[in-house]
């Protein structure tokens, strides 16, 4: 979920929204979770639409205010033991889950893996990765990896910066032909960086903006 979030921040935010509020309606119970507590994550749309929450220990009381609006969830023991927050209440209930450690895990495993020995399917060990046998996901990202054009990494910077896409741009900034220029446009949708033409041939850019580091603030001063 975090992932998402920095990847295509506003537009997965939108979507949780908009199924959170049909969820209610349809009787689809939706449970997100993440363990990067910020407010680029849990963002104020997405909490307004779960009323439901529960916290495990976190490290910070402004961690505790972004999942409960208020602190209490630093000082909880860990292991299970939470904070859960029922809808139409402001008063938080401590309960305790169940904790499974690695051990435990292990355990169990070593316990199935001693009753019975394994059946392998030789065939699926042997057989070649194709776009016929291959998800139609795993077959565009394989695709764009094969065909990374040498100045993809330099339009993705520039189009991030920017915030626009379009292929003459790119064409002009990187000095490229319109097919070169159109091709790593097209990579960029199989990637998620920018978004499939509207109807009216514009794209949005998805990825957020690259981060600049101290060393580019002093090569801007």
């Amino acid at each position: 979920f975090a992932d998402m979030m920095m990847i295509v921040g506003k537009k997965v935010e939108e979507l949780i929204a908009r199924i959170a509020q049909k969820a209610r309606a349809a009787g689809i119970h939706l449970v997100l979770a993440t363990q990067r507590p910020s407010v680029d994550v849990i963002t104020g749309l997405i909490k307004a639409n779960i009323p439901t929450r529960m916290a495990f220990q976190v490290s910070s009381k402004i961690d505790s205010r972004t999942i409960l609006d208020q602190q209490g969830a630093e000082n909880l023991l860990g292991m299970g033991d939470m904070l859960y927050l029922p809808p139409g209440s402001g008063v938080p209930t401590r309960v305790h889950g169940a904790f499974v450690d690695d051990h435990e895990v292990h355990a169990v495993v070593s316990d199935w893996k001693s009753k019975a020995k394994p059946n392998y399917v030789e065939e699926i060990l042997q057989g070649e990765m194709t776009e016929e046998n291959m998800l139609p996901g795993e077959a565009a990202e394989m695709a764009a990896d094969e065909e990374a054009d040498p100045v993809f990494d330099e339009a993705v910077a520039f189009v991030t910066q920017t915030r626009k896409v379009s292929i003459s741009s790119i064409q002009r900034k990187l000095r490229i032909g319109y097919n070169r220029s159109a091709r790593i446009v097209e990579q960029m949708e199989a990637m998620g960086i920018v978004s499939t033409p509207a109807a009216n041939g514009t794209r949005e850019v998805l990825a957020p903006p690259p981060v600049k580091t101290a060393e580019d603030e002093e090569g801007m001063m």
